[in-house]
Parts: structure tokens; sequence; C-alpha cells
């Protein structure tokens, strides 16, 4: 990965034409429906001939959790010594429209698991650490029927923040620790500023959306760049308009998260300092960010404490 992530007018909706594309008729997509499917060299190897029949149906090995018409777990696939570990979103309901859509527009991604595929090329194009997606795409029809999937690969050997950070914090002495923290923090507010400075906003930026190696936790790695790694981009997206709202929803997020063992007051007012650093001529986050995203911290530990039995925010369990 680049150590700076590269400015780019690449858009995060754009679905690039491949040989095998959709071009039936209309007829015959409403009738008969019809599908479109991205994925990895290396993915038909590990899931066999005939994968994409199989993949909305096949038994997950590990880490399930169903809910509301879609499900995410864990699927190994094995290809003699091989592995391929995948966590395997799929959605088996979505909106009639969305389907209808999808019939009158094929080439487009409609499904959830198509345009979170979309958005972590997007991120990998522009050099952000982010989980490599093996494959993904969406089954439309006959009559509207919408479904679709995802498969990233699995973050072997690493952690979320809200659990990578306290075990850091027991395991190292206070001032080895207090170096640890500033790597990390100047880190998440150079990954945080160069989406922003894109207009692009993660809008679940969260302390479990970031995955560092578990060996991190022992000792201050040489080198930071890169290597916390973020996930679930699903509602990742650029906005142009109305950028502010979600910069300050964002950095809220965050914050809010950091609310763990180990971080404190200190680590917060340095992370703002350096997230206000090295932005364009005339682009740099003015004062009047700071109190709406206070505000905005405020209402989340409102919330939560109004749900005293619900966790801050929701816990992944890995990619």
């Amino acid at each position: 990965m680049n150590a700076n992530p590269r400015s780019s007018s690449t858009s995060l909706t754009r679905l690039a034409p491949k040989a095998g594309d959709p071009v039936s008729s209309l007829w015959r997509r409403l009738r008969r429906g019809v599908r479109l499917l991205r994925r990895q060299e290396d993915w038909e190897r590990f899931a066999g001939d005939g994968w994409a029949e199989r993949v909305m149906h096949v038994p997950l090995t590990d880490r399930e959790h169903t809910k509301q018409g879609r499900s995410i777990g864990r699927k190994v696939f094995t290809d003699g010594r091989d592995k391929l570990s995948v966590y395997l979103k799929r959605h088996y309901r979505l909106p009639w429209l969305h389907g209808l859509l999808a019939t009158l527009m094929p080439g487009r991604a409609w499904s959830p698991g198509l345009q979170e595929w979309q958005r972590i090329r997007w991120a990998q194009e522009q050099g952000f650490p982010v989980p490599r997606p093996v494959a993904a795409g969406q089954f439309v029809g006959p009559w509207g029927k919408l479904q679709g999937f995802l498969a990233v690969e699995e973050l072997h050997g690493m952690l979320p923040l809200h659990e990578a950070v306290p075990r850091a914090a027991r395991a190292l002495d206070a001032r080895t620790f207090a170096k640890w923290k500033r790597g990390l923090t100047a880190e998440l507010a150079r990954l945080a500023r160069e989406l922003h400075r894109r207009k692009v906003f993660h809008k679940d930026l969260y302390f479990c959306h970031f995955y560092i190696p578990e060996s991190f936790t022992h000792s201050v790695p040489p080198d930071w760049t890169n290597r916390a790694v973020m996930i679930d981009l699903h509602r990742l997206s650029r906005h142009a308009i109305g950028g502010a709202l979600w910069q300050v929803k964002d950095l809220a997020q965050l914050l809010f998260s950091s609310e763990v063992e180990g971080v404190t007051a200190r680590d917060r007012v340095r992370f703002w300092k350096l997230y206000r650093q090295d932005w364009p001529a005339g682009k740099r986050p003015g004062a009047w960010l700071r109190p709406f995203v206070r505000w905005k911290w405020g209402a989340y530990r409102r919330h939560n404490q109004r749900r005293p039995s619900a966790v801050p925010y929701e816990r992944k369990s890995a990619a």
C-alpha cells in the first residue's frame, strides 16, 4: 500500500463492464433473471465449479449471524493443503424496487454486496488499507426478485481496536504505551483526513471497524502506516454537497467509540490537532467543526445511557 493515499476522481459508484456481463433482452431478464458477478482469480479454485448456483445457500463454517433477511459468517474453503477463509455476507430479501431497477439496468450494482465490492475496490485504488474482496454478485429475477453476496478475506491474526487498545494498555509500561498511542493516533487521524478531504465518508467510523495485527499489542511497531485496516465499507459514500454533516458524524463516532481502557482526553486532543494538519490550501477544517463534533459525541453518549443493556456500537467479529 502507498503511504499516502493518492487523489483520484474515480467514482464510488462506477462498475466497469467485463466480459460476460449481462446483455440479454429485457423480456428474458424479466422471465428468467440475470446475474452480475465479480471475483478474484483464486476464488473459483476454492469455491469450485458451479459456485454461483451454490453461494447463496452453501453452509457456513462458523460465526454465523442471521438477521432480517441477511446473514454473515465465516466460510473456510480448502484446496488440498491450501485454504481460503472469507467472511460471507448474503442478502436474501432486498427491496422489489431495487430488483426492478436491476432488471432494467443489469450492469449496475443494486445489491449491498456488489456495492460494497465497488467501495472496497475504490479504497484499494486510493491506497487505503482494507480487506481483500474475493467475490461479489447480485442475482436478479425472475420478476424483480433481488439477492446478493460479498466475500472478503478474513483478517488473520488481527484484532479490532476496542479489544487491541485495552490489551496493549495492560501489556506495556506507561511510557511505552504512550508512545504506542501516539503512533496509532497519528494513523487514525491520517486515514480520517484522507477520506474526508476527498469528501468521502465512512458513516460507521467506530473503533470496531479498524483492525490491527495482534502482535502490535506487545510492543511499539516500527511503522503504523496502513496497518490499521478499515472494514465494513457498505455505507462509504462521497458527498460533494452537505459533507460537513457526515464529517461531524464520522468524527463523533470515532471519538465516542474511543471510550475504552487506555484512551485519555489528551489522546483525543492530539487526534484533533493531527487531523487538521496537511489539508489542501483553503480546505482545512475550521474551529467551528469541533463544537458540533462534541455535541454529536454527547448525543451518542446520551443515547447509550438510555439503553444500558446495549453495547455502544456494533462489535464485529472479523472482516
